[in-house]
């Protein structure tokens, strides 16, 4: 799946820089998989008694005059191929290969407690200077990690939780028998 996935995304990601509209096809290709993965949206694009034709029906009346000619053809070719299961995978590439061509990524950030504004300015000031791409952060909430953040950004495992210094002070103490 993932090979088809990723042709899907490399043909439009071509056609991207040849209309030098990369940045437009960014802004379809998140609008497309984020409201794809509506579940009533999703229950229609999976049910085998409906046609390609009224899927493709769905599509022009439902995205028309939002997304290019382009976009709204690789749905059609999807839909005649009766490959739905790949089309949000290749949005969600086509996704990736543009925030790389632009240098952006999406640092994931777990933390013990939410961040404010200024707490989330400066990681994020941090990640963009060591990567030297422009960073934005997906904050989620988690207790359970005691406090510190959690960060997996372009490849990159960081962690600097509480939950880890003591997993890891336990697995010394038991090395060194003190436990």
């Amino acid at each position: 799946m993932e090979r088809l996935s990723t042709l899907y995304a490399s043909a439009l990601f071509d056609l991207a820089l040849q209309q030098n509209a990369v940045d437009d096809y960014l802004d379809q290709a998140v609008f497309l998989r984020d409201s794809l993965q509506d579940q009533e949206c999703k229950r229609l694009l999976e049910h085998p008694q409906i046609s390609a034709a009224e899927k493709r029906e769905f599509f022009n009346k439902s995205f028309s005059g939002q997304i290019n000619e382009d976009m709204l053809g690789f749905l059609c070719l999807v839909t005649d191929k009766n490959r739905m299961k790949y089309l949000i995978p290749a949005l969600s590439v086509l996704i990736g290969n543009i925030e790389r061509y632009n240098k952006k990524v999406t640092a994931k950030v777990l933390s013990a407690s939410p961040y404010d504004d200024k707490q989330a300015e400066t990681l994020r000031a941090i990640l963009s200077e060591k990567l030297d791409k422009h960073v934005e952060l997906d904050v989620k909430v988690d207790s359970s990690l005691i406090g510190g953040p959690y960060v997996y950004v372009d490849g990159y495992y960081i962690d600097w939780t509480v939950k880890k210094r003591l997993r890891d002070l336990t697995a010394e103490l038991k090395e060194y028998n003190y436990s």
